[in-house]
């Protein structure tokens, strides 16, 4: 019963240790004068460098709202490209101050790695995409397929649960690394390629020849995709969530990159508060009273980010969850006050 209670003890010391190590993330980001963020290798429209390493995306952009409201300087990020079985490690570790990567915020990420999420940037859900030569119209038809699927991922275990509930057979053709399942699918390796709806009408444009595949009509899963940071940092995680949480806001009282200036003289007091003229708001998560205002100057608000860069590869935001709250969608701020 000693040992016990000697080991239980000696845990918890360690994590309590492991939290103190990453308790100042703040003061540690000032220092170096970034934001290390990880994202996706290439996932157009979330996160993908072109030929001059210049990165655009949404999760990219979330990144850069930090930059912003941080430093007043959207530019002071930098990006470390991570696969699904990386970016945990890499966050826990502290090689990484922020995972802004097509994570799912699921219970046990939430619960058993160290991590908290900060919102959903993207509501998305799993679908399948198929050659239209294979004569498939439903998911339903894909009984005894092989299944291109990036391992480590809700990919692969909701691919599972689907097969195992429709009672269908599959043979998973598994890889590491994102590109590696598009290549191979691109290449006829394997009938289906499964993976976030998103990135699936993203991905199609990368294909040799796009208009000879189809998304099929069955979502099967909920991916509510958002940033994460570790967990023991209140101050960094209350940074991380109010940055999601000013986008949206910013939207909803029709605060822009164009208007912000003009916006400082609103007589509405909640863009009052948003954007720092009335209260000490800044103060509550140890930033400048003009955190947002910095935010919306350099990046905009969510709408805008959104038409940036999800937009043109597809995926229209009307009628969506991802549609803002007073627009039949979700995506929902608490008040600034």
């Amino acid at each position: 019963m000693n040992k016990k209670i000697v080991t239980i003890a000696l845990g918890a010391a360690l994590g309590l240790t492991a939290s103190a190590a990453y308790a100042d993330t703040l003061d540690d980001v000032q220092e170096k004068g970034y934001i290390q963020c990880g994202v996706s290798p290439s996932t157009p429209g979330f996160a993908s460098p072109d030929e001059n390493n210049n990165w655009s995306g949404i999760d990219v952009d979330y990144c850069r709202a930090m930059a912003a409201a941080i430093f007043d300087d959207p530019e002071a990020v930098r990006f470390t490209p991570l696969t699904s079985k990386e970016r945990f490690t890499a966050l826990s570790s502290g090689e990484i101050d922020v995972l802004s990567r097509t994570t799912t915020w699921t219970m046990s990420r939430d619960t058993n790695l160290g991590i908290s999420f900060a919102g959903v940037m993207f509501y998305d859900g799993q679908g399948f995409m198929v050659p239209k030569d294979l004569g498939v119209n439903s998911a339903t038809e894909l009984s005894g397929a092989a299944v291109c699927i990036e391992a480590g991922t809700t990919t692969e275990l909701n691919a599972a649960d689907y097969f195992a509930t429709k009672g269908m057979d599959y043979n998973p053709v598994v890889f590491e690394d994102q590109d590696e399942v598009v290549k191979a699918y691109d290449d006829g390796r394997c009938d289906v390629f499964t993976t976030d709806s998103s990135a699936l009408a993203a991905e199609r444009f990368s294909l040799a020849d796009p208009d000879s595949h189809k998304i099929l009509p069955e979502i099967i899963s909920k991916e509510p995709l958002g940033p994460s940071v570790r967990q023991g940092d209140d101050e960094w995680f209350n940074i991380a969530r109010w940055v999601y949480f000013s986008l949206l806001e910013a939207e909803e009282y029709g605060v822009t990159q164009a208007n912000v200036d003009e916006m400082l003289g609103s007589e509405n007091p909640s863009v009052r508060r948003l954007l720092g003229v009335e209260g000490e708001f800044g103060s509550y998560i140890g930033l400048s009273n003009d955190w947002a205002y910095n935010i919306i100057k350099h990046v905009g608000n969510y709408g805008e980010i959104y038409e940036r860069n999800v937009t043109p590869i597809g995926i229209a935001r009307e009628g969506s969850l991802n549609a803002h709250w007073t627009q039949g969608g979700i995506q929902y701020s608490p008040p600034i006050r």
